[in-house]
């Protein structure tokens, strides 16, 4: 029987095996370290905020059919692979509007972001700076445009407008944007009324949110939470100050039912820069877009919050394509949950993806920190799927494509 020859112990030699960190006493710093994906973050997210809060966040309409359905549609796409190309050097950047970004990834407008995290729309704003990505800040803000511009200057900045049922008050936040520096509308049309958000019903959402019997309880859970609530600056909508009651009456008094192409044409003469149409669900409607001469769509089911069972962005995205892809940029969101997610978009065609959940699960878990750690994995994984794939830059992912596996 063949043995192992026994010497000393050679103390240097473990010595140099050892690989110990500064411990850290913050369970949220350490949370936000050990995340691997979006789900971890999540995860971390729930411990932090008050359930009502994660529950707008999580949320969807109605049965919540539509998030399913698009998170669904990512894990059914299968991506095409080459195999003996040099990826020692691989290039996730794209141009848009004539500037680079270092991924094709954009951070979705998401509203009352200080109901997530005391710093609010600069703590993400300051993220997508840190890594050259494209911020759209949202009418629904608890910070203001102009507040937004001096906190982080140097941020891609984009202003998604509803247009609201009194033009004035659209005028009013367009010349906010306009004097900010935002370089691109991005125009909400899938909200002509608010969707049946159940949970958000549930929970009695209201921004600022109020104190019942219940929210006693929920202040003994996560006490920090509201500690930095009741420390900071009143928590409301930054463009309509003074409003108290719930978020389904502030939707009935700005979503428009009345919203046509004609307010999109109207539109075209207000903004001389770029706009981007959000919330498109089917060709027809792409293709009167395109001849109107806008700059670019997003086929968007609103995350799964407003039209439940509607249309998934994913599945109708190679039909519109073929339709507008030459005469505008094609934009998705609803569902991207990772770097494949992201990649997946992109080999099928877009520009790139908005995502909300992804990083807002960041904002819960740790402010700038997790945004920074949430772009952290998704860069890891879109990456690495591009090397794995024998792909150095966006064309050739593109060219060389994905597909459905079983639609």
């Amino acid at each position: 029987m063949i043995k192992s020859k026994r010497q000393f112990p050679d103390f240097r030699h473990f010595y140099s095996l050892i690989d110990w960190s500064r411990p850290t006493l913050s369970r949220r710093k350490s949370a936000t370290n050990r995340a691997q994906t979006i789900a971890d973050l999540a995860t971390a997210a729930k411990k932090r905020v008050p359930k009502v809060v994660f529950d707008f966040v999580e949320g969807s309409a109605l049965d919540e059919r539509a998030m399913e359905y698009s998170k669904a549609a990512f894990r059914n796409v299968e991506f095409n692979s080459r195999t003996l190309r040099d990826v020692s050097i691989v290039d996730p950047s794209e141009e848009i509007f004539g500037k680079r970004v270092d991924l094709p990834i954009l951070f979705a407008p998401t509203g009352y972001t200080r109901l997530m995290h005391h710093v609010g729309e600069p703590a993400v704003a300051s993220a997508a700076a840190a890594n050259n990505m494209i911020y759209i800040f949202s009418t629904m803000s608890t910070t203001s445009p102009d507040e937004l511009a001096a906190k982080v200057p140097n941020v891609r900045r984009w202003f998604q407008l509803y247009i609201m049922q009194n033009k004035d008050d659209s005028l009013a936040i367009i010349k906010q944007a306009k004097e900010s520096g935002f370089e691109a509308l991005v125009l909400t049309v899938d909200t002509p009324v608010s969707g049946l958000r159940l949970r958000d019903f549930r929970n009695g959402l209201t921004i600022p949110p109020r104190i019942r019997l219940s929210t006693v309880f929920a202040i003994a859970r996560k006490p920090i939470w509201w500690l930095n609530l009741f420390t900071t600056k009143k928590l409301e909508f930054a463009a309509f100050r003074g409003w108290d009651k719930s978020l389904v009456e502030l939707a009935a008094k700005i979503f428009s039912p009345a919203i046509t192409f004609d307010d999109v044409e109207w539109l075209r003469q207000t903004w001389d820069g770029p706009i981007i149409v959000k919330g498109i669900q089917n060709v027809e409607d792409a293709k009167k877009l395109a001849s109107m001469g806008v700059e670019g769509i997003v086929l968007s089911n609103h995350g799964g919050r407003q039209l439940d069972r509607g249309p998934v962005p994913l599945e109708i995205l190679p039909e519109i394509l073929n339709a507008v892809g030459k005469r505008m940029d094609v934009y998705i969101d609803g569902g991207v949950m990772s770097g494949q997610d992201a990649y997946a978009a992109v080999a099928l065609g877009a520009k790139g993806v908005l995502i909300g959940r992804a990083y807002l699960y960041g904002v819960m878990a740790d402010g700038e920190r997790g945004v920074a750690k949430a772009i952290e994995i998704l860069r890891r994984e879109f990456v690495n799927t591009m090397a794995l794939s024998g792909n150095r830059n966006l064309a050739e992912v593109r060219q060389t494509g994905a597909r459905f596996r079983n639609l």
